[in-house]
């Protein structure tokens, strides 16, 4: 609980109502995000200093239509208002309600009334009341519902120092219940209910019985209580249904008093852009243009900075190398550490620009419009409407994505959903496309507008969603597992979208990828650049060996100090360890130094860029120090003559990291949600062996 000069306030509403967007406003960037306690579910918090002495502590809540969970996300929801020894456990929770849709958020509201917490009503995007035809009568609403009611406009900052001054002065609120739903629907059974959770409210209590919480707060002496309420199961099911319609009754007659709408202006713009959105030709022909679009952006726009940020750590390393001393720190600098920062901070400007176009999508209410024009063919394939959400979220991180599938109520359709999300092309994987890309190729463009790199970025993500889509197929078929579910999905009003909105969300995510794959990065390039510097007999005799081959008495000395670098990152300990896996990687067109980046890249794929930075480092004792790309375009096959990275060996990695399940978070989070290691160990397996087979078939025959 919050002292006198903190207090606790938790924002609570349907999904799509701007929650999101009060909580921007209200905390600006004093923002963080961490994981809910024993749960990874994102949790976002922060600051609103609400006066000079009071301080407020705002935790933004999962989007929830009641009270009473269906899935996990919900479940927070639930856990945070109803246990007061939560550390979230508000001291005022606003409810924030959508101006068009405010029936339905006030059953929400009606739930969290009968908790008996100090509780505002912010009815959001005011702004849009005149244009629409709404009219509300706050002051009969805010008698109607024994609380303070504010309309406010998070993207038009309407209303936001008027919720201050309420949330200031929150001792003051009414907490008597709205519907009082206890003792007309539930009558003798909860006198039971009040015997045996005399300490709680009668609704709190009820909330408690229903999710089978209440054991946890009757003592074990008391067993024949604990009996009682396990057998009423049935009962309860039906009280929960009464209680259902008994709220909307009540919200009805308030609203028939308190809120009026003139449908003949405001809806007509939002049915006619809906009839060409999830049209069903013309929906999949715009998503395929927006796509086109998006990645065409992410090659064209971010070409420069990348080239910028790539030419910068080159001469940071040059740098570096004339002005530390000589020594192994100096080599573990340049060699190790800048190499493997570079090989992250490169991606940054495709990696934002990504998550913009995510975002302005989501923004605009057009993501939710996708997932309704999908349901008809995730259907054939086993899933759902709702496993849209999960694949596209996949985009971004297969992690958050697979946790997002908690929404799926069939556990069929959500396990299946679950086991071919990695397929869908995420953040990680474009530093290995775009370099690849960059190197086989060519920066053409085709009538003036579609750049032939953004295009063949695009198939990769088509091929990931195929893989995705055809995988759910073949589980379909195999997983014997009884289903029954229904899809229903809202559909948001269109909006403008918020660039507040839009720059937290992609610095806050950027954010989270540098610093998330960074560590990991910089932690794998130090022992790589420790495992490549030392090694055995051959290693510490290298200089001795070049001199004594018959080879060396024509080279310069800049190419015989060359060579005894090759000679001896061939001899380290990591060159040992790719010598021993080459001939298994060899069919696809792989030396060892490539297997090495196969391997470390396990624990991320995106560590794969900085793997290979961090060891043509160590091979180049040259005086300059060239950039991530000049290096593999120069890498040459000892065999053939010709350049390592080819179109051949190029496209089998690209479709090897297309079907490769190498993401060690995503195999953990897959254990953690289906409560099994024979699921991920399954997709390890699985898309391993496929990802191994396409990488085989395309180097033979492109070769």
């Amino acid at each position: 609980m919050a002292n006198s000069k903190n207090i606790t306030i938790a924002l609570v509403g349907n999904p799509n109502t701007g929650k999101t967007s009060l909580f921007n406003q209200l905390t600006g960037l004093k923002q963080k995000v961490g994981n809910y306690p024993g749960i990874t579910v994102d949790k976002k918090q922060g600051v609103c200093q609400l006066s000079p002495e009071l301080k407020a502590t705002l935790v933004d809540l999962p989007g929830t239509y009641s009270i009473n969970p269906t899935s996990l996300d919900e479940n927070i929801v639930y856990e945070t208002l109803v246990n007061d020894k939560n550390p979230d456990y508000p001291d005022v929770v606003v409810v924030v309600a959508e101006v068009e849709n405010l029936k339905r958020n006030l059953f929400l509201f009606t739930q969290i009334k009968d908790l008996g917490i100090p509780t505002v009503l912010a009815i959001n995007m005011a702004d849009q009341m005149q244009r629409k035809g709404i009219k509300i009568d706050i002051p009969v609403l805010e008698t109607a519902l024994k609380t303070k009611v504010i309309l406010v406009s998070a993207r038009k900052k309407i209303g936001i120092d008027a919720l201050k001054e309420i949330l200031l002065n929150h001792q003051t609120l009414n907490t008597e219940s709205v519907a009082d739903v206890s003792e007309r629907i539930h009558g003798q059974f909860f006198k039971r209910i009040q015997e045996a959770l005399p300490h709680f409210s009668t609704y709190k209590s009820w909330l408690l019985i229903t999710q089978q919480k209440a054991c946890d707060f009757i003592l074990p002496k008391e067993q024949k209580k604990i009996d009682f309420f396990k057998s009423k199961a049935t009962k309860i099911n039906k009280f929960q249904h009464k209680e259902a319609i008994y709220r909307y009754q009540v919200i009805n007659e308030i609203l028939e008093k308190t809120y009026s709408v003139n449908r003949e202006e405001g809806t007509d713009l939002r049915a006619k852009l809906d009839r060409i959105l999830t049209h069903k030709i013309f929906g999949y022909v715009i998503f395929a243009f927006i796509l086109i679009v998006i990645f065409q952006s992410i090659f064209a726009w971010a070409s420069i900075p990348m080239e910028w940020i790539d030419t910068s750590f080159a001469r940071l390393a040059d740098f570096s190398k004339a002005q530390l001393p000589t020594g192994k720190f100096t080599d573990l600098i340049i060699e190790g550490v800048i190499p493997g920062i570079g090989g992250i901070v490169i991606f940054v400007p495709q990696i934002a620009i990504l998550f913009m176009f995510v975002a302005i999508l989501e923004e605009t209410g057009y993501m939710s419009r996708v997932v309704f024009l999908m349901d008809k063919i995730m259907r054939r394939y086993g899933m759902s409407g709702k496993s849209v959400i999960p694949l596209v979220s996949g985009t971004a991180c297969a992690i958050p994505a697979i946790m997002s599938a908690r929404n799926i109520e069939s556990w069929r359709e959500r396990l299946i959903t679950i086991l071919v999300v990695p397929f869908t092309t995420c953040s990680a994987r474009i530093p290995v496309y775009a370099i690849l890309i960059a190197l086989i190729i060519p920066d053409k463009h085709y009538f003036g507008i579609f750049n032939l790199q953004g295009l063949t970025l695009l198939a990769l993500y088509f091929l990931g969603f195929a893989a995705a889509i055809s995988s759910a197929f073949l589980l379909h078929k195999i997983l014997k597992i009884k289903n029954t579910s229904f899809f229903v999905i809202e559909l948001p009003n269109y909006k403008i979208p918020s660039i507040k909105n839009i720059s937290i969300t992609v610095v806050e995510k950027t954010k989270a990828f540098v610093f998330g794959a960074g560590k990991i990065i910089l932690a794998i390039s130090i022992v790589l650049w420790f495992l490549a510097s030392y090694g055995g007999k051959d290693f510490k005799n290298a200089a001795e060996i070049v001199h004594s081959q018959k080879t060396s008495v024509d080279l310069t000395d800049a190419e015989l100090k060359q060579q005894i670098a090759t000679y001896q990152l061939e001899h380290s300990y990591i060159g040992i360890l790719g010598k021993s896996i080459e001939p298994a990687i060899r069919p696809l067109g792989y030396d060892w130094k490539i297997g090495i980046a196969l391997l470390s890249s396990f624990a991320a794929r995106e560590v794969f860029v900085g793997t290979l930075a961090t060891i043509y480092s160590v091979a180049d004792e040259g005086e300059n120090t060239a950039t991530i790309k000049e290096r593999m375009r120069n890498e040459v096959n000892p065999i053939t003559g010709g350049k390592r990275f080819n179109f051949a060996s190029g496209m089998s990695l690209l479709l090897f990291y297309a079907f490769a399940m190498q993401c060690m978070g995503t195999l953990a989070i897959v254990k953690r949600e289906t409560n099994s290691w024979k699921w991920p160990l399954l997709q390890l397996i699985g898309m391993t062996g496929l990802a191994y087979i396409f990488a085989l078939i395309a180097f033979q025959f492109l070769k």
